[in-house]
């Protein structure tokens, strides 16, 4: 690949393709849904948990590209414009996540003990306590929360990505400018949305737990997952030589590596932080969330997590030459989304004691399916790159410093 990336042709083509793909995904997406819910008939805990894992999982990543392509915006970088178009596909599947929220709205009864509170298992301190939360912990209150975050998730979403194909038209610098206040403006809106969302459908699973720090723990290894996948895009935008693909360099997956790199220091950080708090602080409202986790299997995945989460990557990605190999940095990008899956597997199925079930594959291809295919049916017909953008040709020139 040469650092002196081409000039926008003026005969640029529009994306047309990924046809068979976003039929496949789909298909894949429907089947796989309803043969979850055939295992709903059977085991309704333990399918709805692990759609639980499978919807946070997919829309953690939609919610971590959304806040790198703001984080880009606000710091007005140049070099990832020629990407960021991959990175607003991802973005665009935002709104599908509010029609897959509903089985967990209409099942939240089965999954959250706080919905109807057994006095046999939480004991009289316990039901007190409850009770002390039902201002927050109530349906009502659940579902209108939930109503705001997809309110505001949507409505940042399809502006950051609404008014960047609108550039496309004019090539105006007015939606730099836009897209650049509404960066910096929306993060805090989108960071406080995350979080508590966080704390309703995962924190929640156990409510008489807290940690300030769990939504922050859950947002790292989205925007990971994230970045791993924008990854993978690039990658396989340079292999196919797609039109795309032919304007990525060497040094705008270095770059993207770079991010794979910092920010699963970053995850782990923040993992360990959590533990050390909940370790040295004792409390009798928060260690039992550590000891779960070392009861039986639970604890040799947290072991797996912290050696191929963290170290390996971590070592693996040091590496210069990796991270500008698109074969390379596209194999160590796809273990990291297997592994984040593995995260909030272990985060949410020990609150039910319960073990894997086979749902958990199909809550993931169910969910991942129709992402994938609604994901490439927003991206077609529009231009892959922002051809108007008026730092386009300075991205195209990038070259890693």
């Amino acid at each position: 690949m040469s650092t002196d990336a081409p000039l926008i042709p003026d005969d640029f083509p529009r994306f047309e393709g990924g046809r068979t793909a976003m039929l496949a995904g789909a298909v894949i997406g429907i089947v796989s849904l309803a043969l979850t819910a055939v295992g709903f008939v059977g085991a309704p805990q333990a399918t709805l948990l692990s759609y639980l894992v499978a919807f946070m999982y997919w829309l953690g990543i939609a919610l971590g590209a959304l806040v790198l392509l703001m984080a880009n915006h606000a710091a007005g970088a140049r070099w990832n414009i020629v990407v960021r178009r991959l990175n607003e596909s991802i973005v665009a599947t935002t709104p599908l996540y509010l029609l897959l929220f509903l089985p967990i709205l209409l099942g939240a009864r089965v999954i959250f003990s706080w919905v109807a509170p057994d006095a046999a298992v939480f004991g009289a301190e316990g039901m007190k306590l409850l009770a002390h939360k039902h201002a927050y912990l109530n349906m009502s209150a659940f579902t209108l929360r939930a109503a705001v975050y997809f309110a505001i998730w949507i409505a940042v979403a399809g502006l950051m990505r609404g008014w960047s194909i609108r550039q496309d038209q004019g090539g105006e610098a007015q939606w730099t400018r836009r897209l650049r206040k509404l960066g910096a403006g929306g993060l805090p809106f989108i960071a406080y949305s995350l979080t508590f969302a966080s704390f309703d459908w995962l924190m929640s699973l156990n409510p008489l737990w807290g940690s300030s720090i769990f939504g922050l723990y859950i947002f790292a290894g989205g925007f990971v997952a994230s970045i791993a996948l924008l990854c993978i895009l690039a990658a396989l935008a340079i292999r196919s030589h797609a039109p795309v693909g032919r304007l990525i360099n060497e040094s705008h997956l270095h770059n993207l590596g770079k991010y794979l790199l910092a920010f699963i220091a970053f995850w782990a950080y923040i993992a360990f932080s959590q533990y050390m708090l909940i370790w040295v602080g004792n409390l009798p409202d928060e260690i039992p969330w550590i000891l779960l986790r070392r009861e039986g299997g639970w604890r040799w995945v947290g072991v797996f997590l912290i050696v191929f989460h963290f170290v390996v990557p971590f070592l693996v990605l040091l590496s210069r030459d990796l991270k500008r190999n698109p074969r390379t940095l596209a194999a160590i990008a796809a273990w990291v989304m297997i592994v984040h899956y593995v995260d909030l597997y272990w985060v949410v199925l020990p609150v039910a004691h319960a073990g894997f079930h086979w749902t958990a594959i199909t809550s993931f291809a169910g969910v991942g399916g129709l992402s994938v295919a609604f994901g490439i049916w927003r991206l077609r017909g529009g231009y892959a790159v922002p051809l108007r953008d008026p730092y386009l040709e300075d991205s195209l020139r990038y070259v890693q410093p």
